[in-house]
């Protein structure tokens, strides 16, 4: 059992409307995961972890998006409903939000691109982070990534993560890709009673 501590970071990412069944750019069943997140949320608030909420919040000339030479639809615009957390997604009240892919010109799949994380994780003394959220294959990936370049002790919880899987194993794929980066991944059962 894994139990969560004060200098341990918990990023959820990208948990929005559009991401889930309905949304613009759906992840296959990617709400199917959000009771399983919600559990590991209230466990590192009990611990006084730093929980931090990522999501990408694009403007609607982004150029990720098909209309301006991307290869996504729209999504998760400012200010629109598919940018919203998911409705059934906690919301720690001592959760920090952090937006990413805010300007037209850059992409930004990693929860560290253009949002101060390491920063914060640095003025918080965070040693070691859990990633969960979507997509596996995406953002969900790309932000262990940065976190193990930032030298974080980095594990992936693989039922509280789910990919769009453009090919049928690019979740796969992602998971072995950031173990052999040195990352683990981990059941939630490691981490909940």
């Amino acid at each position: 059992m894994i139990d969560f501590q004060p200098t341990d970071g918990l990023i959820v990412v990208d948990i929005q409307r559009d991401f889930c069944p309905g949304g613009t750019l759906a992840v296959p069943q990617g709400d199917e995961i959000i009771d399983v997140v919600n559990r590991i949320i209230k466990k590192a608030e009990e611990a006084g972890s730093v929980i931090v909420y990522t999501r990408d919040w694009h403007p609607e000339n982004h150029l990720s998006f098909k209309a301006y030479g991307g290869i996504w639809p729209p999504h998760c615009v400012q200010w629109t409903p598919g940018a919203e957390f998911h409705p059934q997604l906690y919301l720690s009240e001592k959760g920090i939000i952090l937006d990413k892919g805010t300007h037209p010109e850059f992409e930004a799949y990693s929860g560290f691109q253009g949002t101060g994380l390491h920063q914060i994780f640095k003025d918080r003394g965070v040693n070691r982070v859990f990633v969960v959220g979507l997509a596996t294959d995406y953002c969900v990936k790309e932000t262990a990534v940065d976190a193990l370049r930032y030298r974080y002790e980095t594990f992936v919880v693989a039922d509280a993560v789910k990919g769009v899987n453009v090919n049928p194993d690019d979740s796969q794929k992602a998971l072995q890709h950031i173990k052999d980066m040195g990352g683990k991944v981990i059941l939630s059962q490691e981490l909940l009673p």
